[in-house]
């Protein structure tokens, strides 16, 4: 195998192992989704308020201390922020 063959071969595998990282992130977006929907629907019939922003900034700060790295605070506040944001957006469109 040649030095560019063998570049390529690494290079892909590096790329399917990103993919498959990808696949299973959607996969747990997917679940989280469901999840917070019927999390939603309970809540609603309830007549309790969907959002909580003390439970929000509770998850932030618990997600922050699991945080292991190579994610930054910032970072992790970043795609929580968007997650949440997008769970609240995907959930309401569902009902």
């Amino acid at each position: 195998m040649s030095p560019d063959q063998q570049s390529e071969y690494v290079i892909r595998q590096m790329r399917d192992a990103v993919l498959d990282t990808d696949v299973k992130i959607v996969q747990l977006i997917n679940q989280r989704l469901t999840q917070v929907r019927r999390l939603r629907d309970y809540k609603q019939d309830q007549g309790i308020p969907f959002v909580d922003p003390e439970r929000e900034r509770w998850m932030h700060s618990y997600l922050q201390g699991a945080n292991r790295g190579p994610l930054s605070p910032s970072g992790l506040d970043a795609i929580y922020d968007e997650i949440l944001a997008l769970t609240k957006r995907e959930t309401e469109t569902q009902a």
